[in-house]
């Protein structure tokens, strides 16, 4: 283990299709506008084409941060043993992390695309966001598993896709209120960007908890 600060991270879990790399794609911007500097490692079973996307989209087209502070990472195996049952692949990358950069605020963890039964080991993630999208139908958060119930925040994607899919928002709030107990969820639109700035919220004050502020030139380093 690293003797170096323990930097916060962020794992993002959610069925294949559901947002979960188009989420960070939001985000990410978000938290570095606020003052903090992030690396994003991504898991897929077989290829690294989602953390190629994301250097593409937050490198190459928003510049808001260095393409070497995204990785990616083929597991070869099931999604979720690579976060939950066995996450030494992805420890030791985060070692590394730290040792290499112990000034970042936050590391972000993508999983492959899992089912409704996704977690993150607790060795591997201080806060835990799954992520749905509503073209699954308003039955979603009804359905439960660890992922909709235990998560520490709930997203809800897609949101302008409900009227063509035959899905009631109304009902998706009611049972994720239900199913959650308390705990928060949100609904966003990846694309316009609505609800983003709820999610960085939630992050920031779960585990950041507080807010920076950095100039522009600094942010790329």
């Amino acid at each position: 283990m690293s003797k170096n600060r323990k930097i916060p991270k962020v794992g993002i879990g959610g069925p294949v299709g559901s947002g979960k790399t188009r989420l960070i794609e939001r985000i990410v911007p978000v938290l570095i506008e606020k003052g903090y500097r992030c690396c994003i490692i991504s898991n897929d079973v077989i290829s690294k084409e989602d953390a190629e996307r994301m250097q593409r989209v937050l490198s190459t087209e928003l510049k808001v941060m260095p393409e070497n502070m995204i990785i990616g990472i083929a597991t070869g195996g099931c999604p979720h043993t690579a976060i939950r049952e066995d996450p030494t692949i992805n420890l030791a990358v985060i070692d590394e992390i730290e040792k290499k950069d112990p000034s970042l605020d936050l590391i972000i963890i993508e999983s492959g695309g899992d089912n409704v039964m996704t977690t993150f080991s607790p060795a591997l993630a201080d806060y835990f966001i799954y992520i749905v999208d509503v073209a699954g139908g308003d039955k979603y958060p009804r359905k439960g598993g660890l992922g909709i119930e235990s998560s520490d925040l709930l997203v809800i994607n897609k949101i302008d896709l409900a009227s063509h899919v035959g899905a009631d928002i109304s009902i998706m709030k009611r049972d994720a209120q239900k199913i959650r107990e308390g705990k928060p969820f949100v609904f966003v639109n990846c694309q316009t960007g609505e609800g983003i700035e709820y999610v960085a919220e939630n992050i920031i004050k779960s585990i950041l908890f507080d807010k920076k502020t950095i100039a522009k030139k600094d942010r790329i380093r």
